[in-house]
């Protein structure tokens, strides 16, 4: 049986005082999407930290492709097919659409007719074909989050890490971002997404683990992750989770 396309195991991060990241441990298959959850401060933007290298892990092993991948930096796990998005989208202002797409683009198409031609196909993916020739200045929130995601997928990846990437839509915009994540996968990519929209992570996600100060305090399908009693817990305190159950994670 072959490993999983990604597996964390028992992954801690310490900042002096603080376990921002406790022993969690979850698996990311090839071609799925699975989704990580939990409140506000949970730590679920460390984990990410740590399995795309920007930080290193306290204790605990990341495996890609069944090879241990701590000792490497963020370029080198870039390299073997790990991809990010941030939350605090940050293209380079001046630039055309297109070359901050091509910018991604680099990493497996040194030739920069090579790199543009990238880029103009995965702008026609995530809908920025129109924007193209724009400067990044000039696009939307929801422009900004295309590309965003445009520069991570220009870098080819297997391994999609999606940091909130929903996160300021309206619901129009994120109705219009789920059929492209979806062909996303489709076309190959595993997706691990980070997000507060419950119903995209509902309708997108065939696993989801939910962090809990730190700790991963379940995982299953996304239907059984809003029955559980401890994530209403976690998400809206004992008090109120008596009062209002999983419905309102549901629809959060």
């Amino acid at each position: 049986m072959s490993p999983p396309l990604l597996a964390v195991e028992s992954v801690s991060k310490r900042f002096g005082g603080l376990m921002a990241v406790n022993a969690a441990s979850l698996v990311a298959e090839a071609g799925a999407i699975t989704g990580l959850i939990g409140p506000n401060g949970a730590g679920k933007t460390t984990l990410f930290a740590l399995i795309s290298g920007f930080d290193k892990p306290t204790s605990g092993t990341i495996a890609f492709k069944g090879a241990d991948i701590g000792a490497l930096a963020p370029h080198q796990r870039a390299a073997r097919g790990i991809a990010r998005t941030f939350q605090i989208v940050q293209p380079f202002a001046k630039l055309s659409v297109r070359d901050n797409i091509a910018v991604g683009a680099r990493l497996r198409h040194p030739d920069r007719v090579e790199a543009i031609a990238k880029a103009e196909a995965v702008a026609r993916l995530v809908g920025l074909a129109d924007k193209l020739d724009g400067p990044a200045s000039a696009l939307t929130v929801a422009g900004r989050k295309r590309l965003e995601l445009a520069r991570a997928l220009a870098t080819e990846p297997t391994l999609l890490l999606l940091d909130e990437v929903l996160a300021g839509l309206n619901p129009s915009e994120i109705r219009d971002i789920v059929p492209v994540i979806r062909e996303i996968q489709r076309g190959g990519v595993a997706v691990l997404m980070v997000e507060h929209v419950m119903q995209a992570v509902m309708s997108l996600c065939e696993t989801v683990y939910v962090l809990a100060e730190g700790r991963v305090i379940a995982e299953g399908k996304p239907a059984e992750i809003v029955a559980n009693a401890r994530v209403v817990e976690a998400y809206l305190g004992r008090g109120a989770a008596k009062r209002l159950g999983p419905r309102e994670i549901a629809n959060g």
